[in-house]
């Protein structure tokens, strides 16, 4: 593996976690879903439901945060926070945005609860690949009437993020949400904290986000998220030569199982931990028991 740059990359399923996930550093988190919300919401504090939970196949998982976030006016609103892969992307937030509002009912009687479903959003942050034919960056969806775009109800909505097509230099940088999606995209590629990004909750990210700063197994884990990054591209670029549609693409993205085996083989003679092994890598618990045993 080639050097280390200063700073780890936030687009890796480890370096996200560790700046997003850690319920000491939530004010990260909290300051970037401000500045993301644009004012309609404005968020003071949040809970982590689930630090994090796996996706849906055997394979690959999707880096996602289960919030409860309470707002500035004491309301509370779910938001889903993602890094997402490419295959199947669009299904896969609607599939996740489902089992929010479907974890919501209770056990018993329904028409007593009378479907109050709590406001919930998906924000999905895409490195790598894009989903549209336009070069904006942000897509803020919801649900709309298709003939004349007036709102039919806006307690359900998406958050897309392509960062294929951010491409502000420094000196372009305007708003806050612009300097978070610049550190989003360039973070391993920076040497320093640039004047035009002063701010103190930058200064405590681009500490927390030094390589140097992370032990010794933080470093082990990290190298290995950021291997399994660089090959899921290579395997993304070869196949888009070829010329494959995205369903035969995701065929052979599978074929990795064995790759990512190998790699918890790896982890476990290195004394890894199975769940520390199961969040680097995406393989399920039960599949590293049976290759520990």
């Amino acid at each position: 593996m080639q050097a280390h740059s200063r700073y780890i990359d936030l687009t890796t399923d480890y370096g996200f976690k560790r700046i997003f996930g850690r319920e000491t550093d939530k004010d990260l988190l909290i300051d970037f879903l401000n500045d993301l919300f644009q004012g309609r919401k404005i968020i003071k504090d949040l809970v982590y439901n689930k630090n994090e939970h796996q996706g849906d196949t055997d394979t690959f998982g999707t880096v996602i945060f289960d919030l409860t976030c309470t707002a500035d006016d004491d309301s509370q609103f779910i938001i889903e926070v993602q890094r997402s892969h490419q295959d199947n992307f669009k299904q896969r937030t609607i599939y996740y945005r489902s089992k929010l509002i479907a974890d919501q009912a209770p056990k018993g009687d329904r028409n007593t609860w009378g479907y109050a479903i709590t406001e919930t959003y998906v924000i999905a942050i895409m490195d790598g690949f894009r989903f549209s034919d336009t070069q904006n960056y942000l897509h803020d969806i919801c649900l709309c009437h298709r003939q004349t775009g007036e709102i039919f109800y806006d307690r359900l909505g998406f958050i897309y993020i392509e960062l294929l097509n951010f491409n502000k230099s420094e000196k372009a940088l305007e708003s806050d949400l612009d300097k978070w999606l610049y550190i989003l995209k360039n973070m391993a590629k920076l040497d320093k904290l640039s004047p035009f990004l002063r701010k103190p909750i930058f200064e405590k990210l681009f500490k927390i986000a030094e390589y140097t700063k992370l032990n010794k197994e933080e470093k082990e884990m990290y190298d290995v998220s950021l291997k399994r990054k660089w090959d899921e591209h290579a395997v993304h670029e070869y196949w888009k030569k070829q010329g494959l549609q995205e369903g035969r693409l995701e065929g052979r993205l599978e074929g990795r199982l064995e790759t990512l085996k190998e790699s918890a083989l790896n982890m476990l003679e290195r004394g890894f931990d199975i769940q520390t092994i199961s969040d680097v890598i995406h393989l399920p618990i039960d599949e590293i028991k049976k290759l520990r045993n």
